[in-house]
Parts: structure tokens; sequence; C-alpha cells
């Protein structure tokens, strides 16, 4: 065999058992690619799906809250004496159902989970409010109304201001207004409540 020959013979070989090999590291580093996780800036909350322990803290405590307001805003329905705490309730049923479906969705978006029943605080003023009936119940359920709203008033702000969850941010910040006009309507009806309370009053010692 010539030389010439004999080294293109070599060199060919050489390639074949080269070129299976590169495929494979090549496959190899493709694979390897696609598995292992892309180096990324700092992700948001949003991005995780978590929450810090006060976003979530807010999250548990507004939606315990506004599962509440619905249950005892429909007992006002059925229970109270008076038509002004009859509307309020209502309006509380309504308005804390599409504020408590939006705060679901948020948290589901973040992996998080809201209860699904009542804290034992709030459970045990519904045991209460059950017992009652009439005015008993009027005064007990709009004096209720109003410290709950102030409450809620001042987490929503600290959440809206404070929060480092942008969603729950933004969802605090939408929902104070309408918190704000609860509180008011709360303690105005309230007023009225205690004022025809002390009338009935005033009327039955004649």
């Amino acid at each position: 065999m010539p030389r010439s020959t004999f080294h293109l013979t070599v060199l060919c070989a050489a390639l074949l058992a080269i070129g299976p090999a590169a495929a494979l590291a090549q496959t190899t580093n493709d694979s390897t690619d696609a598995t292992m996780p892309k180096a990324q800036g700092t992700m948001s909350s949003k991005d995780t799906g978590t929450l810090n322990s006060s976003d979530r803290k807010f999250l548990e405590k507004a939606a315990s809250g506004g599962m509440f307001e619905v249950q005892a805003g429909q007992l006002a329905e059925q229970k109270s004496a008076n038509d002004q705490v009859k509307e309020f309730g209502k309006k509380m049923a309504d308005d804390h159902s599409k504020v408590g479906d939006e705060l679901k969705q948020i948290a589901g978006n973040k992996s998080a989970q809201v209860p699904a029943t009542l804290d034992k605080s709030e459970q045990k003023e519904m045991t209460k409010l059950q017992k009652l009936s009439g005015t008993d119940f009027d005064k007990e359920y709009m004096k209720r109304m109003v410290s709950d709203h102030k409450d809620d008033v001042s987490a929503f702000k600290k959440e809206a201001s404070s929060g480092k969850d942008a969603d729950l941010k933004s969802f605090a910040s939408k929902t104070l207004p309408t918190l704000q006009e609860h509180m008011t309507l709360a303690q105005t009806t309230y007023d009225s409540v205690k004022q025809a309370g002390k009338a009935s009053s005033a009327a039955a010692q004649k």
C-alpha cells in the first residue's frame, strides 16, 4: 500500500472513532443543559409562588375575617328586628363574598391556602349571635361590626403600605375604600340601633 494511502486510511478510521463519541458528548451536554436550572435574578414572591410570614398571616386573617362577615351578615338578615341592620347585613354578605373569592384566587396563585373554617374567637362570637334575637342581636352584631371593621381598615392599610407581595399589596389597596365605607356605615347603623333602643326603653317606662 502506498504511504499516502495508508495515512489517509488511518485518518479516516480516527475520524470515525471520534465522530460517535463527539455526538454522544454533545447529546449529554444538551441533556444536562435542559435539566440544569439556568441562572436567574432575584425572583419575586409572585414568581416563586411563596409568601413571607407577614403576607401569609395577612392573607389568612383577611380570609377568616371575611368569612365571618359573610356568615354574620346572613344571620343578620334572618334574625334582626331592624330593617337598617338587615340591609347592612346583606351588604356585608354580598361584598365580603366577592372579596373572599378574589382572595382565594390570589392564594391559589401563591401556593397558599385560606382557612376553611372560622377561628376560635370568631366561632365563639357566631355562637353568641345565634343565641340572640331582636334588639339584643342588633346591638351585639353592630357593636362587633364597628370593632371588626376598625381592625380590618388598620390591617389593610398596613398591607397596602408595607406588604412584600405585589398582588396582596394591590388587593389591600383596592379593597381598603370598601372597608372604610363599611366602617362608616357600621358606626352610623350602630348609633341608630342604640338610639332606637333608648327610645324604646323610654317609651316602656312611661
